[in-house]
């Protein structure tokens, strides 16, 4: 009878303990082992730029890991997109940034420019991109009123009566 009541005692214990257990709350952030890239957000819509107009976002990035990040190149989607980022190595905790130039010359309708980060980084690649629609300097003319009540002109405006007056 003591053996049995000691065989329940124990495994009631066993059960507590297992129980007691900590757990990591859900938005913790782990530790990896080595390097780690984490972007604060991995896409940029810049919505509608006029054809020919230039887009230029930087995306932030911080090294989640346990040892220095290093950038060792950036592949682009196509060569009308130019990447540059933090060379020097970031350190555990730091941040580090990666820029993108979209020249939308020659391009319409709407895009997509992926920029993969090869890096040492433990998860591998990562990526990032660029999403908006490119439109004819023509059908940006839609012109606003400002706050005077006087009209303003925009981008697509401008190139219109220039043309018009060559």
């Amino acid at each position: 009878m003591k053996k049995i009541l000691f065989l329940a005692l124990s495994l009631s214990m066993a059960g507590f303990a297992a129980q007691a257990q900590t757990v990591a709350p859900a938005n913790a952030q782990a530790k990896v082992a080595g390097p780690n890239i984490q972007f604060e957000e991995s896409k940029y819509d810049f919505g509608s730029v006029a054809q020919g107009g230039i887009v230029e976002h930087t995306f932030k990035f911080k090294n989640t890991g346990t040892a220095p990040l290093v950038i060792s190149n950036i592949g682009v989607s196509c060569g009308c997109t130019t990447p540059d980022w933090t060379r020097d190595p970031v350190m555990p905790g730091k941040t580090g940034s990666v820029t993108a130039k979209f020249n939308s010359a020659g391009k319409m309708g709407m895009q997509n420019k992926v920029l993969t980060i090869e890096s040492n980084s433990a998860a591998g690649n990562a990526m990032v991109s660029l999403v908006g629609e490119v439109k004819d300097a023509a059908a940006m003319t839609t012109s606003a009123m400002s706050t005077d009540g006087k009209e303003k002109v925009k981008i697509g405006d401008a190139k219109m009566k220039a043309k018009k007056k060559s």
